[in-house]
């Protein structure tokens, strides 16, 4: 065999591989893509609920009127579409994001100390409604961030980081939980101050 055809067949080896490469972080990034689509569906069925409870805490909760209106600031910045090429915007939506849900998990431990029955039976309605829309977004976020994880490995680990860079592949953010969501809520604290 003449020594053109082995560097051709190496050519054509180191070829395949590239490509190979090349085709798994691509997949790498559109997998990380759809689920933070799949979290943005979840997202948006709380969005969608927000309005919902916050009717029914207006009407009994006058003098929770800041948390009330936090509770709207937040939903409305959430509500904004995302560049999924930009782990920046990324990064800021799913911060706002964390914000919003402590200040759900706030208003709903205010509300508890509400005796109206009438209240009390439609926010708990609204709280189970809510609580089993964070659930999906919970496994959403689990998902997202194991999309994430093998981007991140690809983006980061050499040969596939070469490939990741010349075709412009950024690591995007994990969605974490903040420092207070870690916390459990004391309704006592909330509503001393």
């Amino acid at each position: 065999m003449d020594s053109t055809w082995i560097f051709l067949i190496i050519i054509g080896v180191v070829a395949a591989i590239g490509y190979s490469l090349y085709v798994s972080v691509i997949q790498k990034r559109n997998r990380a893509r759809n689920a933070f689509s799949t979290i943005d569906v979840q997202l948006k069925k709380r969005h969608d609920l927000i309005p919902n409870v916050l009717k029914i805490a207006k009407e009994t909760m006058k003098q929770e009127m800041s948390l009330i209106e936090e509770v709207t600031r937040l939903r409305t910045a959430t509500e904004t579409p995302t560049d999924t090429d930009d782990p920046d915007a990324i990064k800021s939506r799913l911060e706002a994001e964390s914000g919003l849900a402590q200040s759900m998990r706030q208003l709903f431990a205010v509300a508890e100390n509400y005796p109206e029955p009438r209240f009390v039976e439609a926010m708990k309605t609204a709280q189970e409604t809510y609580q089993e829309v964070e659930g999906h977004i919970s496994a959403a976020r689990r998902f997202y961030n194991s999309a994430v994880e093998d981007l991140q490995n690809a983006v980061e680990i050499w040969p596939s980081s070469t490939i990741a860079a010349l075709a412009g592949v950024k690591a995007m953010p994990f969605f974490e939980i903040d420092e207070m969501e870690r916390k459990p809520i004391d309704a006592d604290d909330i509503l001393s101050g």
